[in-house]
């Protein structure tokens, strides 16, 4: 390792550009014209051109697109399949049998756990909060559970737990590996996610039920009645555009049409057909994702399996929501009509995946110029006369780093629930990236483990159990509870889990 690197202009203009990103996300701005500043500087410092750093703007960004672009891909596939799923209403019926067995406040808290978690791995949280919100919180509320002990179980369980393994469909490790270099692996990097985000979320779901186990009362009609009519706060109709993603987007599913029941005698000979594909895919759809988790887990369980490469994990998953899309247009509209609405899912979900994560290109395109591997491409230089800029500033800053790996794991930590102030979740992702990188081989830690550690600090931060101005505000809008007080409610369980989950990274991959 050198220690004896030598700062020029380049790497104290990034080191300032990131500083101000940070500043940025405080002030719940949105990053993506700080990135794109900062990228013109910083390419400008290091060639002394103007003209390169104009056409470094586009160039980092392209690269991005080029790393990222299978994130969107998966996204695409995954909504037109949701999309396809709610015209036959078989996301209803997936969720609609749990209603049965909601005979108490005990119960229904971890029913709706178990459910908002599931949904949320494959789709993200986005429909699994009006789902749950629609069909199962009122049924928990009838058996006794408080609203607010409703809203905390599907924070935690989705925003929380599901978002920030996105172990299915592999957003949030694929930015992370990305940012943290050609060496650092996304499967590694979500494998580990997955483990920190069980843990996360088991401790403050413990945590959580604890602190309100004692408001939970015997099943009466009249509970539903009285959260029936309490009013709304209006949180719902102040989701913010600032931050660095639309959150409003990412909570789409909030403004679509009441999740109502399919049916129970269907009149025509239509009706009956489509209720019978109906209930099939309500079956068939999570039966063949936990086929695909399988494909990806049992390798990592019995090493004589054939395990999946680099990004088969991610196509395999694209790959199976496409043809369950297809089948389900099928059903849904006959094989004429299927042609032609078929690409109207794709196209609706390509519009979803850029609304969504398109800002993501600009940001990861600036920290992607501090790494050498990306930031040769950027340049158009080869690798070895790149620079790694971060890689460089904290060699230089070695010895005032800390040997300690737990002070190096909740420093990342602390950088990714910092980023995660301005709400967005995943927009602190290439910087922790980044930086989990650099830190890794001068402290002696697994990249990939301080990779999966600041992805635990920014997705359950910024992505909706901690910030009133996250999609948290959809959660609490459904639930009837003003988001402040959610936060609030929140803040322990989390905060606390999340220091638990930090110590149990630097003990098992240490």
């Amino acid at each position: 390792m050198q220690s004896d690197v030598v700062l020029n202009v380049a790497h104290w203009v990034y080191l300032l550009s990131v500083i101000v990103i940070i500043l940025t996300m405080i002030l719940r701005a949105n990053v993506v014209v700080p990135s794109v500043i900062g990228t013109f500087l910083v390419v400008f410092a290091i060639t002394g051109n103007p003209i390169s750093g104009l056409i470094g703007i586009f160039s980092a960004s392209f690269v991005a697109a080029k790393e990222l672009f299978n994130i969107f891909l998966v996204i695409t596939f995954m909504t037109a399949l949701l999309n396809s799923l709610k015209t036959l209403q078989a996301d209803v019926r997936m969720v609609q049998p749990f209603r049965k067995v909601m005979r108490s406040g005990h119960s229904s808290f971890l029913i709706i756990v178990v459910c908002t978690y599931v949904i949320s791995l494959f789709f993200w949280p986005t429909p699994a909060v009006p789902l749950v919100s629609a069909i199962l919180l009122p049924a928990a509320i009838a058996a006794g559970l408080p609203p607010l002990a409703g809203a905390m179980a599907i924070a935690i369980a989705g925003q929380g737990m599901a978002l920030s393994s996105d172990y299915v469909i592999g957003v949030a490790p694929g930015i992370s590996a990305k940012a943290a270099g050609a060496a650092v692996s996304a499967a590694t990097v979500a494998d580990r996610a997955l483990v920190l985000s069980l843990i996360t979320g088991g401790v403050a779901l413990v945590i959580a039920y604890l602190l309100v186990r004692r408001q939970i009362v015997p099943a009466d009609a009249g509970l539903l009645r009285a959260w029936q009519a309490r009013a709304q706060d209006g949180s719902l109709e102040r989701i913010e555009h600032s931050g660095s993603f639309d959150k409003a987007e990412l909570a789409r599913g909030t403004a679509g049409p009441d999740h109502a029941l399919p049916p129970a005698a269907p009149c025509s000979d239509e009706e009956r057909r489509r209720v019978r594909w109906s209930r099939l895919f309500a079956v068939v759809t999570p039966l063949a994702f936990l086929g695909v988790i399988a494909v990806m887990v049992l390798p990592r369980l019995f090493p004589s399996l054939p395990a999946l490469r680099g990004g088969d994990a991610a196509a395999l998953v694209g790959g199976v929501a496409f043809v369950l899309m297809m089948l389900v247009t099928l059903a849904a509209e006959g094989p004429r009509r299927m042609l032609d609405v078929c690409p109207e899912h794709v196209t609706d979900g390509f519009v979803f995946a850029f609304k969504a994560m398109g800002s993501v290109l600009p940001i990861a395109g600036f920290f992607f110029v501090g790494a050498n591997e990306t930031a040769a491409q950027i340049l158009g230089v080869p690798q070895a006369q790149a620079p790694g800029l971060l890689f460089e500033i904290i060699s230089a800053a070695q010895h005032f780093i800390p040997e300690n790996h737990f002070l190096v794991a909740f420093g990342v930590l602390l950088v990714g629930m910092i980023t995660g102030i301005d709400g967005s979740g995943f927009a602190g992702l290439p910087l922790t990236g980044t930086l989990s990188g650099a830190l890794g081989p001068v402290v002696g830690v697994d990249p990939a483990t301080l990779a999966a550690v600041g992805q635990m600090g920014a997705v359950w931060t910024g992505g909706g159990t901690l910030i009133a101005w996250s999609s948290l505000i959809a959660v609490a809008g459904f639930a009837r509870v003003h988001v402040l007080s959610l936060v609030r409610a929140l803040l322990l369980p989390v905060v606390v889990a999340l220091v638990i989950s930090t110590i149990c990274a630097v003990l098992i991959w240490s």
